[in-house]
């Protein structure tokens, strides 16, 4: 979990840094639903999830493209998890 301190009493201040991290995890959130999508496609067209058996059934560059959305996925999970796990202290 993170945790952010900040001391300020301005109101505005304590508003807008909870929109910015309400923004930054909804942004987090629509590009890991469309980069898993993507992934869902590629697997329903060639029906495995299995790198070694899609060799010479699939492009290479379909294949290298499938592995790096695979690995942007993650990516976001772990990023959108930190932003909805995120507190904030205001001092």
């Amino acid at each position: 979990m993170i945790r952010v301190i900040v001391e300020t009493n301005n109101e505005w201040t304590k508003h807008k840094l909870q929109a910015v991290i309400r923004t930054e995890a909804a942004l987090l959130r629509k590009m890991f639903q469309k980069t898993e999508q993507k992934v869902r496609t590629f697997e329903q067209k060639y029906g495995t999830s299995d790198r070694e058996s899609l060799y010479g059934q699939v492009d290479d560059m379909e294949l290298v493209e499938w592995e790096g959305e695979l690995e942007t996925a993650e990516k976001l999970k772990e990023r959108l998890h930190e932003f909805e796990e995120m507190s904030v202290e205001y001092r």
